[in-house]
C-alpha cells in the first residue's frame, strides 16, 4: 500500500491536484487544536466565519490580537472548546491526516472540564472516534511558557500517570523565561514515558535550540529553524536524534521565513536532518497539510521524491 501512496501522491504533486493530496495518508505532528480546525465546520456549527490572515504578522501581539478579533469570548465557554476539539478531528479526516499530535493545556483542565481529567482525555478521544476514525491520535500535554512554573506544577499533576497522553509540549513566547526553569517538569515527563518536545528556534537562536536540547532531554523540536545555518547545531541534534516539526507557512506569516521558496527545509533535510512538514495553526494560516506539500513543491523547494521521504517519515 505505500508504494501504491507513494505513486499516487507524487502524481498528484506533479498534477497540482489538491484533492488527490489530501486521499493521500499523512501527520500533523505539530497543530494548536484550538486554531487548527475546519474552517467550514465551525461556520456550520456556529455561524462563525473565521478568516485566515491575510498578510504577515509583525509581532507576536499581532497575532494574538488576531485571535482575539476572530474568536472573542465566543469560544470560552466548554461546549464551545469541545466543538474546537471535533473541528480538529474533522480536519484530520478531510485531509487525510492518519497520525495526529494534539492536545489541552493544562490550565485548561479546570477552565472547560471542571478538573476531570477523564472528561478531557474523552473530549479528544470521543472526537477522534467520532470524526476521524482511522486517524491515530498521540494525545499531548500542553504548557504555555509565560507560565510560573509553581503554577504549572500544580495545574500539571492531575495529567502525570494518566497512559493516554504521549508527548509533552512547551510553546508561547520563546523569550518569556529561561528554558532551565522547566527541568523539573521535563525530568517528571520523562520519567512517566513522555516524548519531549518544545517550540524552540522560531524567534529564538540555534544555540537556544541547543540549550533547550540538552537541558531537557527532547526528543522533538517544533520549529527549531534557527539551526538552519548552524553547523554545530545541526550535528549536535543529528547526533542526539533530535526531529524538527516545521511548519512553513507559519513561518513565512509570522515574518520568520522571507518565502515558502526560502524556507530552510530545503538544508535540513539535505544536511540530514529528521523533519516533518506540519499544519500549525489550520484556521489562523490557511496552512493544512496537504497544502503545505503542494507549496513547498511548486515553489521548487523539494522534489516529488523528497517530499514522499518526509510524507512517509513523519508516519512512522
Amino acid at each position: 500500500m505505500n508504494k501504491v501512496e507513494s505513486l499516487l501522491f507524487k502524481e498528484a504533486l506533479k498534477n497540482g491536484d489538491l484533492e488527490g493530496i489530501r486521499r493521500i495518508s499523512k501527520s500533523d505532528l505539530h497543530n494548536h487544536f484550538s486554531l487548527g480546525g475546519n474552517r467550514d465546520y465551525i461556520n456550520k456549527m456556529t455561524g462563525r466565519s473565521i478568516q485566515p490572515l491575510k498578510q504577515v504578522l509583525k509581532s507576536m501581539d499581532e497575532m494574538h490580537r488576531w485571535t482575539d478579533e476572530s474568536y472573542g469570548k465566543a469560544f470560552s465557554t466548554s461546549e464551545m472548546r469541545r466543538l474546537l476539539v471535533d473541528a480538529c478531528f474533522v480536519q484530520a479526516q478531510y485531509d487525510g491526516i492518519k497520525l495526529l499530535e494534539v492536545g489541552e493545556d493544562v490550565w485548561a483542565l479546570n477552565e472547560y472540564f471542571d478538573n476531570d481529567i477523564r472528561s478531557l482525555i474523552s473530549a479528544f478521544t470521543e472526537a477522534n472516534q467520532k470524526y476521524a476514525p482511522d486517524t491515530k491520535l498521540r494525545l499531548q500535554i500542553g504548557l504555555s511558557r509565560h507560565c510560573g512554573i509553581s503554577y504549572l506544577e500544580k495545574v500539571i499533576e492531575p495529567f502525570w500517570g494518566e497512559k493516554d497522553f504521549y508527548s509533552i509540549d512547551l510553546y508561547s513566547d520563546e523569550m518569556a523565561q529561561p528554558i532551565e526553569n522547566f527541568k523539573s517538569i521535563y525530568k517528571t515527563a520523562k520519567g512517566n514515558g513522555l516524548n519531549t518536545k518544545v517550540h524552540v528556534g522560531e524567534w529564538g537562536s540555534a544555540s537556544d535550540v541547543v540549550k533547550a536540547v540538552e537541558c531537557l532531554e527532547l526528543d522533538e523540536v517544533q520549529h527549531g529553524i534557527a539551526v538552519a545555518h548552524d553547523v554545530y547545531a545541526i550535528d549536535f541534534i543529528k547526533e542526539r536524534g533530535v526531529r524538527l516539526n516545521l511548519t512553513p507557512t507559519s513561518n513565512v506569516m509570522l515574518g520568520r521565513v522571507s518565502s515558502i521558496k526560502e524556507h530552510p527545509i530545503r538544508i535540513l533535510f539535505e544536511k540530514g536532518v529528521d523533519v516533518t512538514i506540519n499544519s500549525d495553526d489550520v484556521l489562523m494560516f490557511d496552512s493544512d497539510v496537504s497544502k503545505e506539500y503542494l507549496r513547498l513543491y511548486q515553489q521548487g523547494v523539494l522534489g516529488a521524491d523528497e517530499l514522499d521521504h518526509i510524507r512517509l517519515n513523519g508516519l512512522r
